[in-house]
C-alpha cells in the first residue's frame, strides 16, 4: 500500500501542474474568475500536501504535521467550495464576508496539531455535505451529464471515505498516509478523465446552474417563436460563421437579454449556450467536409467559425468521436 501511495504522489505532483497551465490558463474560465482562482489554489494545495506525504512516505520525516502543512490542509475545503460555487450555484463573486470561510486557519495557532489535523476533516465533511446538497438540486438536468456526474460522484465518495478513515484512524500511521495519499491521486485521476472527456464541463454547468436557481424570465416570452428565428439566424444567416460570435449579439438578434437567452436554450433545447454553438459549427463542418472534399480540414473550420484548428479539432473529436479527415473518410 505504502508503494501504491508513493506512485499516486508522484502523479499527483506532475498532474498539478499540467492541470493548471492546460485547463486554467485556458479559455474556459472567462466567465469565472473566482473558480480560475480557487481552482488553482486547490489544485496547488492539493499537491503541497502530496509533497509532503512523499517525504513522510520515503523519508520518515517528522514535519508532516507542521503549522504549514496543516494550514495548507486547513485551506483545501474552502478554496474547494469557492471553485464549485460558481460553477454549481453560478454564483462568481467574492465578498468581504467570503473571508470567514478562512477563519479555521487560526486554529493552527490555538489547537494541538493533532486536535487541528482531526477538525480539519470535520470542517471538511460539512463540505461535501454542501458539495451533496447542491448537486441534488441539479438532478433535473442530470441526463446532460450523466457520465460525467458519475465520475464526479465517485470523486465524493472517494472524499467521504478519506474523511471517515482521518476520523477512524490513528494519523501518525504510515497506512494512513498511503491511503490518503492514494485517494487524492485517484481523484485527480478521475478529474483528468472528466476533463479530457468534457473539458468545458464547468462552464456547461454554470449555464445549467443559472437556468435552475433562478426565477424564470421568459413567462412574457414567445419561446417557440424565438426558437424559430434562433433557428433561421443559424440556418439562413449562418450567424455560427462568426468566430467572434458571443451570447450578447445572438440576444440582440432575437430581442433579448443574455440570461433570457440561456434559459431559452437550456429549458428548451437541453443544452448550454456554449456547446449549442459547437454543435451548429460542428453540423456545418460535417456537412462541407463531405460537399466538398478538396477542401482543406483547417479551411473548413474556419469557414464554419472556429478560430483555430486546435479548437476545431477539440470540438470535433468531442462532438462527433472522431476526427473531421476521419469522419470525411468514413
Amino acid at each position: 500500500m505504502q508503494q501504491l501511495g508513493i506512485l499516486f504522489t508522484g502523479f499527483s505532483i506532475f498532474y498539478a501542474l499540467v492541470f493548471i497551465l492546460t485547463h486554467f490558463l485556458h479559455e474556459y474560465y472567462l466567465d469565472q474568475k473566482v473558480a480560475r482562482i480557487f481552482g488553482i489554489i486547490l489544485i496547488l494545495c492539493l499537491s503541497i500536501l502530496q509533497i509532503y506525504h512523499f517525504s513522510f512516505l520515503t523519508h520518515s520525516i517528522e514535519s508532516v504535521l507542521s503549522s504549514f502543512y496543516l494550514s495548507v490542509l486547513l485551506l483545501v475545503a474552502p478554496s474547494f467550495y469557492f471553485y464549485a460555487r460558481p460553477v454549481l450555484k453560478a454564483q462568481d463573486d467574492f465578498k468581504f464576508v467570503h473571508l470567514m470561510h478562512f477563519l479555521p486557519l487560526c486554529l493552527v495557532f490555538f489547537v494541538k496539531p493533532q486536535l487541528t489535523f482531526t477538525l480539519a476533516f470535520v470542517i471538511g465533511s460539512l463540505y461535501l455535505l454542501w458539495l451533496l446538497k447542491t448537486i441534488y438540486a441539479l438532478r433535473t438536468h442530470k441526463s446532460q451529464f450523466k457520465n460525467e456526474l458519475t465520475l464526479l460522484t465517485m470523486v465524493f465518495v472517494i472524499a467521504i471515505g478519506v474523511s471517515v478513515i482521518a476520523l477512524t484512524m490513528p494519523f501518525s500511521q504510515k497506512l494512513f498516509y498511503s491511503l490518503y495519499a492514494s485517494a487524492i491521486g485517484l481523484a485527480l485521476l478521475i478529474v483528468a478523465l472528466v476533463v479530457s472527456y468534457q473539458p468545458k464541463l464547468s462552464e456547461n454547468v454554470s449555464e445549467v446552474a443559472k437556468a435552475t436557481y433562478a426565477v424564470s424570465t421568459l413567462s412574457a416570452i414567445d419561446c417557440n417563436a424565438k426558437l424559430c428565428l434562433l433557428k433561421e439566424l443559424m440556418n439562413d444567416d449562418r450567424l455560427y460563421q462568426q468566430s467572434n460570435l458571443d451570447r450578447q449579439t445572438i440576444a440582440n438578434e432575437l430581442d433579448l437579454s443574455t440570461h433570457q437567452l440561456s434559459e431559452l436554450i437550456n429549458t428548451n433545447l437541453g443544452t448550454g449556450f456554449s456547446q449549442y454553438l459547437r454543435q451548429q459549427r460542428i453540423n456545418a463542418a460535417k456537412k462541407l467536409l463531405i460537399s466538398q472534399p478538396k477542401a482543406s480540414v483547417l479551411s473548413i473550420g474556419m469557414e464554419v467559425g472556429f478560430s483555430s484548428q486546435s479548437n476545431f479539432y477539440e470540438a470535433f473529436k468531442e462532438l462527433v468521436g472522431t476526427t473531421p479527415a476521419k469522419f470525411r473518410k468514413t
